[in-house]
């Protein structure tokens, strides 16, 4: 299906009242926060003369919506979707004006501490593309060890999130590494739609060094100031073996966009023949993957063609796809990858031709022997499905500078279902 008549079956009437033309919309967003006095889930304000204090630093706050709105493949094909977005440090009584068709692809990256409280608050702000759904939503911590099934997002043992409704979920964080989240409610509907986001755990480590017999410094990124520190370890390893000097977390995806189109023009969902035709990383396709930054905003132009510039706005005027996939680093430095699959369909082989990869951890466990030895094992390409996760650290030390691709190995993935500019692939770039 072409994207002109895509944009041209699109009501712009009903696309104005939904972006303002009738005024904001209006819920009761309840957002829990300790120390947050005006329920925007930071500690920025002053309330009434009185100044927002954070409890404790290892106290954390997050405001998500649920919504719907548009991303653009890197041929110009625009595709329905539902997703997740950050709107931390909005007001309340703003936050569902301020969601509607804000939704991104991937969705808004969680970064956290061993040790933190986390409180993360769902806003349901609904479909407004399909105002004939009512589904409700929620977040799914995948591989999290929650301590009660209530914060779990399994909509048969947990809570659900009708739309106009908010839910705080509470996580006490207690164990580092690489996860994703996504919702869980008509999970292979709503994850082929767009519901997946990168989250990560730091260790402990970080912030203390290791504390066993053989030394290694405190992260640069908790402040550690010794010239052999680096920005960060992978996990509690005590021996230093996980240090890294450059993070990327990055989302092996795909799309189907037959399923994506039936679900624009309220048309059966073919579940039964899924088959992704748009191949991605951080939901972009080769080279928008290594454009720096957030894509432009999708619009409607008065051509029929989706755009970045001007028209008929489509995603009220936000970015969708904010998070790049391209790695910039100094020769010497260790590269760490994070990488997940959040695929429904199908398995994923990625390979960095001219780098050697170390695998240190997966499904966000430490990869060590029962004995205490490191199981480490180094690979030209790892192989993964969906919901596992892959830390892979790249040790540049040696490595000619230059530009080195990661890519899927499958060459049909190289490019997306028009053969054209699209696939799995980004770049690494060494100076």
């Amino acid at each position: 299906m072409n994207s002109d008549f895509k944009k041209r079956a699109l009501p712009a009437g009903v696309l104005a009242v939904l972006l303002g033309g009738s005024g904001a919309a209006s819920a009761v967003v309840n957002v829990q926060c300790p120390g947050d006095l005006n329920g925007d889930a930071d500690w920025d304000d002053v309330v009434d003369g009185v100044a927002e204090v954070r409890p404790a630093d290892n106290i954390k706050c997050m405001h998500l919506i649920a919504g719907d709105s548009f991303a653009v493949m890197s041929d110009g094909n625009p595709l329905y979707t539902f997703g997740f977005k950050d709107i931390t440090g909005t007001p309340p009584e703003e936050a569902i004006a301020d969601g509607i068709l804000a939704s991104e692809w991937p969705g808004s990256l969680i970064e956290l501490d061993e040790g933190d409280e986390f409180y993360l608050s769902l806003t349901n702000v609904g479909t407004v593309i399909r105002p004939d759904l009512f589904d409700p939503h929620t977040v799914h911590w995948h591989g999290f060890p929650n301590a009660a099934t209530v914060f779990d997002g399994v909509p048969e043992v947990s809570i659900a999130i009708n739309m106009g409704a908010t839910l705080t979920y509470y996580y006490k964080v207690m164990e580092p590494g690489d996860y994703m989240y996504h919702c869980h409610v008509e999970a292979t509907e709503h994850m082929e739609m767009g519901m997946l986001a990168n989250l990560y755990v730091h260790p402990r480590q970080d912030a203390t060094g290791c504390t066993g017999s053989i030394p290694c410094p405190v992260a640069t990124r908790k402040g550690g100031t010794d010239p052999a520190a680096p920005t960060g370890y992978v996990y509690n390893d005590d021996d230093g073996t996980t240090a890294w000097d450059v993070e990327k977390a990055i989302q092996i995806s795909s799309f189907d966009s037959r399923f994506h189109d039936a679900s624009l023009f309220v048309q059966p969902l073919p579940f039964a023949l899924l088959d992704a035709d748009y191949p991605m990383l951080n939901g972009r396709g080769y080279p928008d993957t290594v454009v720096e930054g957030a894509l432009p905003a999708p619009v409607d132009s008065e051509d029929g063609k989706v755009t970045g510039t001007a028209g008929t706005e489509l995603t009220n005027g936000k970015p969708t796809q904010v998070e790049d996939a391209v790695v910039e680093l100094a020769q010497g430095e260790r590269l760490l990858l994070r990488l997940n699959n959040v695929s429904v369909d199908r398995f994923y082989t990625l390979t960095a031709q001219g780098l050697t990869m170390q695998v240190v951890g997966t499904g966000a466990r430490h990869a060590r022997g029962v004995d205490g030895k490191n199981i480490y094992r180094e690979t030209a390409s790892v192989n993964f499905g969906g919901g596992e996760t892959k830390d892979i650290l790249i040790d540049t030390d040696g490595v000619a500078p230059g530009t080195y691709f990661l890519y899927a190995t499958e060459l049909h993935q190289l490019s997306n279902r028009t053969e054209l500019d699209g696939g799995m692939i980004t770049e690494i770039v060494i100076n």
